[in-house]
């Protein structure tokens, strides 16, 4: 009795499962992990043309113009009020800000 409920499935199932698994897999390319990629591209390209005179806003959410940048250390000097500047992170940079009203 134990031998009939080991039979082996039609092999035409584990073909349809691949290629279902496939399917899924393509899917999740083109809509999560293809637009992530894209974007993150774009971040890139953003942080690698920063120039002095910029306003930038960084992932703390401090809005600030960028009067100085260290490329060897990959920190910007930003100031955030009239004689007020930090150092921060070029990576920490998000996008261009609005100017502040």
């Amino acid at each position: 009795m134990a031998f009939t409920l080991l039979q082996a499935a039609p092999a035409g199932g584990n073909m349809s499962f691949l290629i279902m698994m496939v399917i899924i897999f393509a899917i999740m390319w083109f809509f999560m992990i293809r637009p992530q990629q894209k974007k993150q591209k774009e971040i890139q390209n953003f942080r690698a043309g920063i120039t002095r005179g910029q306003q930038i806003v960084t992932a703390g959410g401090i809005y600030g113009t960028v009067k100085d940048i260290d490329e060897a250390a990959g920190t910007l000097k930003v100031e955030i009020a009239s004689g007020v500047c930090i150092k921060v992170d070029r990576n920490s940079v998000f996008a261009s800000a609005q100017p502040v009203q």
